[in-house]
């Protein structure tokens, strides 16, 4: 959220500027931070009980400690009639927290004098039982059963609102709160306080009306303060107290009813009797104040003993997670270390199944070289065959014709002897056909052998070159395996190392190397 409205607050008339500005010179120049103040114990004992959680605040002689104490020193002296009342701490802290130190003062000076909350301080906090009267009123028109409670329980606005109207709600509730409380007051005006007091009633009826007066005092110190530490729930109810009709002239009518009772309750009332309700007033009040220091200073405690816990907790885990990191960065260097070799005896296996693959090609070849010259001698042998038998034709009919010319062979022939002589020629061709075939056979049968040794050779090489291809597919499913193996097992244990943040961490164990 932006710093509150410095802007507006200084775009006012010229003479209220020029006051703003002399203001600011005055504590500029020193001339009321180094005079002496008659509080300056009651202000060293307020600042560390101021905001001790919060981080500009909790160091002792911190900056946050210093500026604090600077300025609330520095109004004890500026506003004499006044001085330092407890809870303007927190109001000026608040400041702090927007706006540097002097600008902190000056708009301090502007909420305590033209805002009129340094009125509520005045003639023995005559002003401050007046906005508890009209409250009241107000809670008896807008919330009438709760206002009836309240009586039965005999539980009255200063006891519980007190410290709404002194602190500006700055000393309980969460500061997103705060802040748009002092937003809302700069721009309205002090009567913004009964806003967000009645709305702060009717969102916490149905509690109040179910609680006794010890009850009901503990909600409003405890519990209440609690319920808008989320910015969510304290945006919402500061619409619902926008929303709050407060209307001026009601709560001037009801200042004029207080006014005459107090004049009545003047006249009828004997003055000891009323210094002894007043000193029991006065009495009651510093308890409760002094109870509420006591929180105060209860709260220190506890957070401070809280913090010292969370750093310890935290430092333990900070161990706990450096000795993991540890652990998580051997395991990577190992993994690494054993995928460089499973890296390396990869490149090897392929290295392997190249050469065995070149090998496996060139017998394939050497296998169809053999095949294609086995083709060639068959086709060779063919056409030998056909010229042979060609040739014998020819002789054949050379002879016959040689034979046929002579007229006693052409007589033989043309009887009997024609058919000896043929079957005789016959015999002679069949015999040298015979030794031919037997030869072409037994060049066929070599022929044969050598093709059916080529194809069993042809045959191995295939189931050969086969069996490397299982052998080389069930290799590179194993590397597979082991990859993802290793993979997950790494991822497993980073998230095992993760998950031990929001846990308890299990016991670092050394994971056991994977086999390739």
């Amino acid at each position: 959220m932006a710093p509150f409205l410095i802007e507006h607050l200084l775009k006012i008339e010229y003479r209220k500027r020029r006051g703003m500005f002399l203001t600011y010179g005055c504590y500029k120049t020193a001339n009321i931070i180094n005079k002496d103040s008659a509080q300056e114990s009651v202000i060293t004992r307020d600042i560390h009980r101021t905001f001790p959680a919060h981080d500009y605040f909790k160091d002792t002689g911190g900056d946050g400690q210093e500026s604090l104490y600077k300025i609330c020193k520095a109004y004890s002296v500026y506003d004499e009639d006044i001085g330092y009342c407890q809870g303007q701490s927190f109001l000026a802290a608040v400041l702090l927290l927007h706006m540097p130190e002097e600008q902190a003062f000056c708009v301090l000076v502007k909420i305590m004098y033209d805002y009129g909350l340094r009125d509520l301080y005045k003639n023995n906090f005559e002003d401050l039982h007046c906005k508890f009267y009209q409250l009241e009123r107000l809670m008896q028109e807008q919330l009438p059963d709760l206002h009836s409670h309240f009586c039965d329980l005999n539980l009255e606005a200063h006891m519980y609102a007190s410290q709404w109207f002194l602190t500006l709600f700055t000393a309980k509730f969460p500061l997103c709160m705060v802040f748009h409380i002092i937003d809302l007051l700069l721009c309205e005006g002090l009567n913004i306080i009964f806003h967000v007091a009645l709305a702060l009633l009717k969102t916490s009826k149905e509690d109040l009306l179910q609680a006794d007066f010890e009850g009901a005092l503990k909600f409003f110190r405890v519990q209440l303060p609690k319920r808008y530490r989320a910015e969510e729930n304290a945006r919402r109810l500061m619409e619902q107290a926008c929303n709050i009709k407060v209307p001026t002239k009601k709560l001037k009518k009801y200042e004029k009813e207080y006014q005459t009772m107090r004049e009545s309750q003047l006249q009828q009332e004997d003055p000891m009797d009323r210094y002894k309700r007043e000193n029991r007033r006065l009495q009651e009040a510093s308890m409760r104040l002094e109870q509420e220091n006591d929180d105060l200073a209860h709260e220190l405690v506890t957070s401070k003993i809280a913090l010292r816990n969370d750093l310890d907790q935290a430092e333990d885990k900070a161990d706990v997670l450096n000795k993991e990191l540890l652990l998580t960065k051997q395991r990577l260097v190992e993994t690494e270390e054993e995928k460089r070799k499973q890296e390396e005896e990869t490149a090897q296996l392929k290295e392997v199944f190249r050469k065995q693959l070149e090998k496996a090609e060139y017998e394939i070849k050497k296998t169809t070289a053999i095949i294609a010259e086995y083709k060639q001698i068959c086709s060779q042998l063919s056409t030998r065959l056909e010229k042979q038998q060609t040739a014998s034709k020819e002789e054949l009919e050379v002879v016959k014709g040689k034979m046929m010319a002579c007229k006693h062979c052409s007589d033989i022939f043309s009887k009997e002897g024609a058919l000896k002589l043929a079957a005789i020629s016959r015999e002679n061709q069949g015999i040298e056909a015979d030794d031919e075939k037997d030869s072409l056979k037994k060049q066929l049968r070599e022929m044969e052998l050598e093709l059916a040794q080529t194809k069993l050779q042809l045959v191995e090489a295939k189931c050969k070159i086969q069996e490397l291809e299982h052998q080389r597919g069930a290799l590179m499913n194993e590397i597979q395996a082991a990859k993802n193996s290793w993979f997950s097992k790494t991822l497993n244990s980073i998230k095992t190392a993760t998950s031990t943040q929001s846990l308890q961490p299990p016991q670092a164990t050394q994971p056991p190397k994977e086999s390739t």
